[in-house]
């Protein structure tokens, strides 16, 4: 009995000694001790977790090179391989894990608009139930800062840039005829439903060098990846009637929208100012087609065509019997891209998107006819070094071929046009320096065929979490754009116009709060110039225009306060000028307003199973050229006022009666003037204001959702 005792004791004994201890302490950057991290050897049992002093001990009878592993909630994870031997008293500092939820974020010059956003300034619901925007999430992001309220064209100006100057994307990909055709005083609308879409980031400026042909500003919408169920969707309006549906399959599904737009009932109901000869009317149908071929890849491709016609003749004090336009549009848009994961952190993003757009204008009694065949092609690839380094590198291929003919009374018809590939490349790299801090550099290079010029845009962004809720943010960057097709078409010995950007932003964010100010400056050159009222053939052009705008954005926005009340405020301050087009001299541009502001609010009345909305908007005057008088742009128009009203009531879980009206308080706006080509015997010319084409706009619908789930409905697309 004495020798099998003798060697379990010996037995233990050898076992003691072969136990190695391992111990350390665990703290964060600032030497703080980190309660709670675990500790454990890789591929074993062995470890512990942190005491209040940040310090563990365990021991292990593993021999050797081994693993030691650190983890902790919000900081980057540790590794230490070395010999067993020397994990005696290590110090272990982590580093803060920049990917958290309170983590800094490059936000400077840019608006989200989606739930999976981080931090949301417009929800998809607000894009699409802003009293004044009428569906249309155009009107809705007008509501926010750095957009200059022209409201007789509905296009986006942002920070003293025409409309042209921003871009609109779809999953990346470049829209070339974004907007329905309309005529004077007819704001257009977006040619796309808001419902196939899950968000919308709108950059105002200081955009990512992946981003390119935009002096002003970028919007991109990216559809839905997958959606929640099959369902049906009904629309019964006083402008028209809607149909949506969506099949969802393991792998894959498809959403269809179908819409019809007639105004004549409207018109026959509620006579505006003008005399239709054929009111507008319009077909749409869009589909979204998804592929998932793993839970990595996804395949998406988007389709949409769209018709309108519209003939009008319209008072004007130049023709005793009006002045006559007509146009009839088709337009087809085709996208596709492709998203996948590939090995080692590499994600392929690949595109390709397809444009038609064919106008046929009656201008008076000229006869004007065009065509646009263009397509973007686009490849991305993003790398992730590590939790702190992001890569992006990629190239894109623009083409646009342009064709117009003009034929005016009695005269033999002539054609025009131009063809203009652009070829670019882009590279940037996001360095997260910790939580607090974070730097984007990018750069794109672009060469355009038509212009024979290449061009190199520096970008950079760089932003600094100062509290818990707060961060401060600066932005630059170098933008590019070729001529608009109305110059082009007639001369293409011109280089790409200039714009370089320079952003300040201070932001505010807690749970339902937002608050943000931004200023920036903004400097052209290279800005094209014509000698004649109109570009035509025989107009000197030159790139000798140049401008500038500097401002100020304020957006508040709280869904905390008060009980089912949310609402948001902005306003934004412009100071601007440039010498382009046939300007004599450098002066404010008549599409700009040196202040903007505007006010949305939203209340559920639970008693009433009712939301109702206000929306307020207000501009400053804005400049126009009074002949009468001396000087260029030497007048400003009365200020602008607009109150809108909406209220959406629930019938049942899935039906819904909408009512809205705008400009309730039947303010009379006026645009601007129109002044006679010759004065009169007394030396004055006389004038006719511009005004909009009905004081007042009333909708009223019925929608209607069958789904499975029966509880859905599209107070989501009102």
């Amino acid at each position: 009995m004495k020798a099998p005792l003798f060697l379990i004791l010996l037995f233990l004994s050898v076992q003691v000694l072969a136990q190695q201890s391992i111990s350390g302490q665990v703290t964060d950057r600032q030497g703080l001790p980190i309660i709670g991290a675990n500790v454990y050897l890789v591929g074993t049992y062995d470890g512990a977790t942190t005491d209040a002093k940040g310090k563990f001990s365990f021991s292990t009878s593993e021999t050797g090179e081994q693993t030691l592993y650190v983890s902790f909630l919000s900081f980057e994870d540790y590794s230490l391989t070395t010999d067993v031997t020397k994990l005696k008293e290590i110090d272990i500092r982590l580093r803060e894990d920049v990917n958290t939820l309170d983590a800094v974020m490059l936000t400077a010059g840019t608006f989200e608009a989606g739930e999976a956003s981080r931090v949301t300034a417009l929800k998809p619901l607000d894009v699409v139930t802003t009293a004044n925007a009428l569906g249309d999430f155009l009107g809705a992001l007008q509501t926010l800062p750095g957009t200059s309220t022209v409201a007789e064209d509905g296009r986006l100006f942002v920070r003293g840039g025409r409309a042209e100057e921003t871009q609109i994307f779809i999953d990346g990909m470049r829209v070339f005829a974004p907007y329905t055709p309309t005529t004077n005083n007819i704001p257009t609308r977006g040619r796309f439903s808001p419902f196939l879409f899950k968000g919308i980031s709108f950059s105002t400026g200081g955009y990512s060098a992946e981003y390119g042909q935009a002096l002003s500003a970028v919007l991109k919408l990216n559809s839905i990846d997958e959606p929640d169920q099959e369902k049906t969707e009904v629309s019964l309006m006083t402008v028209g009637v809607g149909v949506g549906n969506t099949q969802k399959w393991e792998k894959s599904s498809l959403s269809i929208n179908t819409s019809y737009i007639n105004l004549t009932p409207y018109l026959e109901a509620l006579p505006d100012r003008n005399q239709w000869l054929s009111p507008i009317q319009s077909a749409n149908g869009e589909l979204v087609y998804r592929y998932k071929t793993n839970d990595t890849d996804l395949l998406k491709l988007y389709g949409a065509f769209s018709y309108t016609d519209l003939d009008v003749i319209q008072e004007n004090i130049n023709f005793e019997e009006g002045f006559r336009f007509a146009n009839e549009n088709r337009n087809l848009y085709v996208n596709g891209s492709y998203k996948s994961l590939l090995g080692q952190k590499w994600t392929l993003n690949t595109g390709l998107s397809l444009s038609h757009d064919n106008n046929q204008f009656q201008v008076g009694e000229d006869l004007i006819s065009n065509s646009d065949h263009s397509a973007h092609l686009k490849i991305k690839l993003n790398k992730r070094l590590n939790n702190r380094l992001k890569f992006n590198v990629g190239g894109e291929y623009f083409i646009t071929d342009f064709d117009e003919r003009f034929q005016a009374l009695e005269t033999p018809a002539f054609d025009y046009g131009f063809q203009n590939n652009i070829s670019a490349g882009f590279a940037e790299v996001d360095v997260f320096f910790s939580k607090q801090l974070a730097l984007n550099v990018g750069a794109r290079v672009g060469h355009y065929e038509l212009l024979n010029q290449t061009e190199f845009s520096p970008r950079a962004s760089m932003a600094y979490k100062s509290g818990k809720h707060s961060q401060f943010s600066l932005a630059y960057g170098r933008f590019f754009q070729h001529p608009n097709a109305e110059v082009l078409k007639f001369n293409s010995a011109l280089q790409p116009e200039h714009a370089t950007h320079f952003i300040a932003n201070f932001q505010y964010v807690r749970k339902n709060q937002i608050f943000r100010v931004e200023a920036y400056h903004k400097s052209y050159d290279n800005l094209v110039k014509f000698d004649t009222e109109l570009p035509i053939f025989g107009s000197n052009f030159s790139n000798l225009g140049f401008g500038e705008a500097s401002g100020v954005d304020v957006f508040w926005r709280d869904n905390r306060s008060f009980k089912n009340l949310e609402y948001w405020a902005s306003y934004s301050f412009l100071d601007t000028e440039r010498d382009y087009r046939n300007f004599p001299e450098a002066a404010q541009p008549g599409f700009a307003s040196t202040h903007n502001a505007s006010l949305v609010t939203k209340y559920w009345i639970e008693d009433w199973n009712s939301q109702v909305g206000l929306s307020y908007v207000f501009a400053s005057g804005r400049n126009y050229t009074n002949p009468n008088q001396p000087g260029f742009l030497n007048q400003k128009t009365k200020t602008f006022h607009n109150l809108s009203f909406n209220w959406a009531y629930l019938i049942d879980q899935q039906k819904i009666l909408y009512f809205s009206v705008s400009n309730v308080l039947n303010t009379r706006n006026v645009f601007g003037y129109n002044y006679a080509n010759q004065a009169d015997a007394n030396g004055v010319f006389q004038r006719q204001a511009i005004v909009p084409n009905d004081d007042q706009f009333l909708f009223v619908g019925f929608f209607w959702t069958i789904s499975d789930d029966k509880t859905s409905n599209q107070l989501d697309n009102l």
